[in-house]
């Protein structure tokens, strides 16, 4: 009977030194319950092409440089245009400062990237998505057309529940026309 207690405890202890590898195997940035830090770059692969044309595959590198809250994210959307309004009672804004970066895998590496504010959504912890909105971001907005070897940097501007302690941006390159391998890529807005 001993025996058999000995060999049950090492048995549940396997299980669950199994079950925390697999958690903490996650890759950072993958998913919205393991985003990455502000300062931290993702990698990840865009096939780039259309239809039956030849489908080529990039490296993307993202990183969240900054993100700012609070009344300093308040004044900053106002001086980026007198159009935009204050954000409505319980939501204020966060900027967002990001660099992507973009090369070719292999030739000819002509697929240009569309990088869009609309590739990057904002959610709620529990993975609820905010509403897009549409206000004039601070320069440079993160708008441009990348070729391959191209860096850019830029802002992007989110409003979320002001009680909201960490909100999460994702990236997709699927709603600029491409297809990002492996999911999103997820930061923590904080």
């Amino acid at each position: 009977m001993k025996g058999q207690t000995f060999y049950y405890g090492l048995a549940s202890l396997i299980i669950l030194v199994s079950a925390v590898s697999a958690a903490s195997a996650q890759t950072l940035g993958s998913s919205p319950a393991n985003p990455g830090p502000v300062g931290t770059s993702l990698a990840g692969i865009i096939e780039c092409g259309q239809g039956y044309t030849s489908h080529e595959l990039y490296d993307m590198k993202i990183t969240l440089v900054e993100a700012v809250r609070g009344e300093q994210a308040r004044k900053r959307v106002g001086q980026a245009s007198s159009s935009n309004k204050p954000a409505p009672a319980g939501f204020e804004y966060v900027l967002a400062r990001v660099k992507f970066e973009y090369y070719a895998r292999g030739t000819p590496g002509l697929c240009v990237h569309q990088l869009l504010p609309d590739q990057f959504t904002a959610y709620t912890a529990d993975g609820n998505d905010y509403k897009q909105i549409s206000v004039v971001a601070p320069a440079p907005e993160m708008r441009k057309d990348l070729k391959s070897g191209e860096a850019f940097e830029g802002w992007l501007v989110f409003m979320v529940a002001r009680e909201d302690e960490a909100p999460l941006m994702s990236y997709s390159a699927d709603k600029g026309g491409a297809i990002a391998h492996g999911g999103g890529k997820w930061f923590v807005l904080r």
